[in-house]
């Protein structure tokens, strides 16, 4: 049997206020070509399938049309909760969903025989368990009672994500003997490296889950919730698939992958990975280089390419900080769009707090002062500095009016 783990579809998000559904689209078209190609049998999501609780009505038709698209393959498709998603909101339609063979586990049901599905092979036996375990929230696994000190309560945590991962594995051994079982789950486990996306689960990621608990019954642990792809050291093979899209600069450089394991050859899998639609790229350096850098952009992807922006200098310039500025709003290539600026300054200017010794307080000074102290250290020309004097000493103008009237 050829099965297809992936996981963190996150549809709907939005990057810097940048729509991605273009991209999932292509991502989907892309995993129905490899379905095909493969000939996969069992489709697993573990968790995050939406980046919302409350999805907004396109990112739900997304969803829809994704499940439709992949159906048309013959598939078997298990898809499970993550902290991102709605337990209530992907159970809803699963009633109807199942009758095309595609089941949901948004939460974690009040019968653990609901987490297990079998899968039935060619002569119409069982072949495969999934114990389809979604995001374990602290209602499912503590009570009120469960420790009284925070490290009490982090390993009670533990101890019940250990309890569930053991509960159905005790369960699939009872009910059907022999038959190899494959484990989905979203959680943060120990030891693994993280990317600026994930959002903290589990009292904040301190109770990071030891992938030696899952045991050795399971043959496959199929992961989500860590968008960067990466190996969990545990008794079985299991992995974190990542997010088949970067989403956010932090991921810019990771391989978008899927994991294919083919049960023929054995529980290993094997990386598959995704094509890049749409480039993220960081730009970093002085003006100057910041200038020539946008320039000499030149490789163009499917889709727009995004940009994050920063302004690398020694000493802090508020004309520096305009130029940026600047530079942002009239840069225009197609096919590139700069989607967050920021400026840092290895010397960074005090605050008016800290511009005088202590003692001195800052509603003994007048406005004039302070700001001539918060500038005296700047790089500017006379002129410029002249300027800057004047354009402040209209704005007190202004306000002393205002004051007035």
């Amino acid at each position: 049997m050829k099965i297809l783990h992936t996981a963190d579809w996150h549809i709907g998000k939005k990057l810097h206020k940048t729509e991605l559904s273009e991209d999932f689209d292509l991502f989907i078209d892309w995993l129905c070509e490899l379905l095909e190609k493969e000939q996969v049998e069992l489709l697993l999501i573990s968790g995050d399938v939406f980046d919302l609780a409350n999805p907004s009505s396109e990112a739900r038709k997304q969803y829809y049309r994704a499940l439709i698209k992949l159906k048309r393959f013959d598939c078997k498709i298990i898809l499970t909760g993550g902290n991102h998603d709605s337990p209530a909101m992907l159970d809803a339609p699963k009633e109807v969903l199942r009758e095309l063979d595609i089941h949901i586990i948004g939460g974690l049901p009040e019968s653990m025989e609901e987490v297990v599905i079998p899968v039935f092979g060619k002569e119409g036996q069982p072949e495969l368990l999934v114990a389809a375990l979604p995001f374990l929230r602290d209602s499912d696994l503590r009570s009120a009672n469960d420790g009284i000190t925070y490290e009490d309560r982090l390993e009670a945590t533990r101890k019940g994500i250990q309890n569930c991962f053991i509960g159905a594995a005790d369960l699939c051994r009872k009910e059907y003997p022999g038959i190899p079982v494959v484990a989905m789950g979203h959680l943060f486990a120990a030891g693994i490296e993280t990317s600026e996306s994930e959002r903290d689960i589990q009292l904040g990621n301190q109770a990071a889950f030891e992938a030696s608990r899952f045991g050795d019954h399971f043959s496959y642990i199929a992961l989500g919730h860590i968008h960067k792809p990466q190996r969990v050291s545990a008794a079985v093979p299991a992995f974190y698939s990542g997010s088949p899209l970067p989403l956010s600069f932090s991921e810019r450089k990771d391989e978008k992958r899927v994991l294919l394991i083919d049960t023929q050859t054995g529980w290993e899998p094997r990386s598959i990975n995704i094509p890049s639609f749409r480039k993220l790229l960081k730009v970093s350096g002085n003006l100057e280089e910041l200038r020539q850098k946008l320039q000499e952009l030149s490789e163009e992807k499917e889709l727009e390419s995004l940009i994050e922006v920063e302004l690398l200098e020694e000493q802090y310039d508020a004309v520096k900080l305009y130029d940026l500025d600047e530079l942002v709003s009239n840069f225009n290539k197609p096919g590139y769009r700069i989607v967050k600026h920021r400026a840092t300054f290895q010397k960074q200017r005090k605050g008016a707090s800290e511009a005088y010794e202590t003692g001195v307080a800052l509603q003994d000074l007048k406005p004039k002062d302070v700001f001539l102290e918060l500038i005296a250290n700047h790089e500017y020309e006379e002129e410029t500095r002249q300027e800057i004097l004047t354009a402040f000493d209209e704005i007190m103008e202004e306000i002393n009016q205002d004051e007035n009237l």
